[in-house]
């Protein structure tokens, strides 16, 4: 079979695998997947089962069009989802909570909560939720919550008074008058019982979710992660509290001066809890740090264990309570790592590419890691991982799609860069066939520099939806991926060490790259580019404002999505609290050392033609960034184009709008320079 290049459509094509849980002895695998339609702009997210013995998928729910989240009852006896489903006046205007047993049959609705359910985990007597809800703080009662949400949504003003500091968060506001609440739902009669009514209790605003909250294994205690400052704030560190459901009573299990917490897991046993620690006092960048101490006393720095890598916050114990695993970074990848609660030592357990979500299941004596990964050829499979035996792939979901496309061949190297530390870049090249059309007058292949967001993220092993690699390589480009100085995944130290002069060593780092590939006898030194969204997006404005603009400078032209243009009137971002710990400074305290770092101060020297593309639901990065930097550009008389979507948020996430984005960026480079559609 003749193989193809990727296209914006297949990516859209292909089936996405959410959540994953695991049967308690082992047996099987339940799923979210989402499949999008690029005709009707929708998707729809059922559960499929998958068995670690062997066999084919087969579908569990098929009614729903937006059934995510399963999780396994301890029993194995039920699985229990979130889902909007029916019709007319039953139709559920929130998430709720929905029961279906493994061999299939209708789900059952468990209850009508008006607030809606965010996320949940069962309780170990396979008959109680302990769930997450946004509740009205001084309503008393289902009853009273279903009244106040009903009112809610009928209100006929638009407008949004609050005096809470942070008041929005990526795309949505907060709190909206609520606050998330720890719940307790009853699987047999529906009855709700809110375990923080009247207290001042109440979870992180920030995405409150499973990695905040653990029960005991008797089901008598509850740990839970908070923000102990009356007035709350993103840049607050969290403390844990624990519950007993008993008594009602509240005690302090970790609050430590300089250190926040996260991740509270109980052991098999229930005489030691996990968690992870990191020393914020010290360094607002430090590393999560896994800590285990015995339940009876509190936490003490002495608790916390002495590792290179940073602890991700899904800690899961092993049966036996002999070790305990997580995700953490290295070099580009993610792997599932094992901690030995006694020896001290952190081994690989499973290997990425990028571990997106893990499960232990099985017995003690056989327990296996099911992971759900991805790598840089394929998006995200199911595997098994036993110790005795190779990782074993569960399902075939993107098999078919996978094999009619021609992937060009990835790439990773190290280079020298800022502080004359070694930085890692990865290559992803061209089909071969697209290659041989796409060369220059030397035959000579454009170069893409793809530089990633955040900046405490990477890229490497994975397949991204939104930047695929493979689809931006497609027409001819060979696409650079560097990880610089500020990337996660290489220590702390190298985490760190943009802050406060943030732009001048990744943009050293960005200079070494592009001189590194243009010394490569396949590049095309004069058709190279550089793309970038959110934290990408303000080093793509940084470089055009201090790189002098091609053929002077080496790029050609630039796309920046979604990026940081002036750091000052970015105080309107919903992390504001937090950007001054980044930048080491406040702009009314030293203006000029914020200016330092804020593209829009180096406006007089843009002069590289740019594509700005931004979203108007864009709380991250408020949109006006985008706006301006487009407006200073046409005001000096600067090639741009402008690509802003009404009703997208920091990334572009309905099928149709990705489509004509990737049209834009394709057009935008085609226009100046880069090889054409039609190869």
């Amino acid at each position: 079979m003749r193989r193809k290049p990727i296209t914006v459509d297949d990516v859209w094509a292909f089936e996405r695998i959410g959540s994953i849980t695991a049967s308690p002895d082992g047996t099987q695998v339940a799923c979210s997947v989402t499949r999008w339609s690029m005709d009707d702009n929708k998707a729809a997210t059922r559960l499929w089962l998958l068995s670690t013995l062997g066999g084919e998928a087969r579908a569990l729910t098929t009614c729903g069009d937006k059934d995510g989240q399963p999780r396994w009852s301890p029993d194995g006896q039920q699985i229990a989802f979130l889902a909007r489903r029916g019709q007319g006046d039953d139709a559920d205007k929130t998430a709720q909570v929905y029961l279906i047993a493994p061999d299939g049959g209708e789900a059952r609705r468990v209850c009508t909560y008006a607030p809606g359910i965010s996320t949940f985990r069962w309780m170990s007597d396979s008959r109680r939720l302990l769930c997450i809800a946004w509740v009205w703080p001084d309503a008393r009662g289902a009853a009273a919550q279903n009244k106040r949400q009903r009112a809610f949504d009928e209100r006929k003003e638009s407008g949004y008074a609050t005096s809470e500091g942070q008041y929005r968060y990526w795309d949505s506001n907060l709190p909206m008058g609520r606050v998330p609440h720890l719940l307790l739902l009853d699987t047999r009669n529906g009855r709700i019982t809110d375990l923080f009514e009247g207290t001042r209790h109440e979870l992180p605003r920030f995405e409150p979710g499973l990695a905040h909250i653990d029960v005991s294994p008797d089901g008598r205690r509850i740990a839970f992660a908070h923000d102990p400052e009356p007035v709350k704030a993103g840049s607050n560190r969290l403390v844990l509290t624990e519950l007993d459901l008993r008594t009602k009573r509240f005690r302090r299990l970790a609050d430590q001066a300089g250190w926040d917490y996260s991740a509270p897991r109980y052991g098999p046993d229930g005489t030691q809890i996990a968690a992870v620690a990191a020393e914020v006092g010290r360094r607002h960048t430090a590393f999560g740090q896994l800590s285990i101490w015995p339940v009876k006393r509190s936490w003490r720095p002495a608790d916390a264990r002495t590792w290179t890598h940073d602890v991700g916050s899904d800690l899961a114990w092993s049966a036996d309570g002999g070790s305990i695993c997580f995700t953490a970074e290295e070099h580009g990848r993610c792997h599932v790592w094992r901690h030995d609660v006694a020896g001290g030592d952190f081994e690989v357990s499973a290997r990425g590419g990028s571990v997106q979500a893990f499960a232990l299941a099985g017995p003690p004596d056989a327990e296996m890691v099911v992971t759900l990964a991805d790598g840089a050829s394929h998006p995200a499979q199911v595997s098994v991982h036993r110790s005795d035996a190779p990782p074993r792939r569960i399902e075939t979901f993107n098999d078919a799609l996978l094999a009619k496309l021609d992937l060009g061949r990835v790439e990773e190297h190290w280079i020298l860069g800022a502080l004359g530390e070694r930085v890692q870049l990865w290559l992803v090249h061209p089909p071969a066939g697209v290659t041989a059309k796409a060369r220059g007058k030397r035959g000579q292949q454009p170069v893409l520099h793809v530089i990633h967001g955040g900046p405490y993220t990477a890229s490497g092993d994975s397949f991204s939806y939104r930047w695929n690699a493979h689809l931006l390589a497609s027409r001819g480009h060979v696409v650079v991926e560097l990880n610089y100085h500020g990337s996660s995944g290489f220590g702390e130290d190298f985490r760190a060490s943009i802050m406060g002069r943030q732009g001048q060593l990744e943009m050293q780092d960005l200079q070494a790259a592009v001189d590194w590939v243009g010394a490569q006898p396949w590049a095309d030194a004069n058709r190279t580019y550089a793309a970038g969204a959110s934290y990408g997006g303000y080093l793509v404005a940084w470089l055009n404002g201090h790189w002098k603009p091609w053929p002077r400078g080496p790029i050609r032209a630039y796309v920046c999505h979604a990026g940081v243009y002036d750091r000052i009137a970015t105080w309107s971002a919903d992390s504001y609290t937090q950007r001054p710990r980044d930048l080491g400074a406040r702009y009314w305290e030293d203006r000029a050392k914020v200016e330092a770092q804020s593209p829009h101060a180096f406006a007089h020297a843009m002069d590289t033609p740019t594509l700005v593309t931004h979203g108007a639901q864009d709380y991250r990065v408020p949109d006006h960034n985008g706006l301006a930097y487009f407006n200073t550009l046409k005001a000096r008389g600067v090639d741009a184009r402008l690509l802003w979507f009404p009703d997208e948020n920091h990334w572009v996430l309905k099928a149709r709008n990705s489509k004509q984005w990737v049209g834009e960026v394709f057009a935008w480079l085609e226009r100046h320079g880069g090889p054409a559609a039609a190869l």
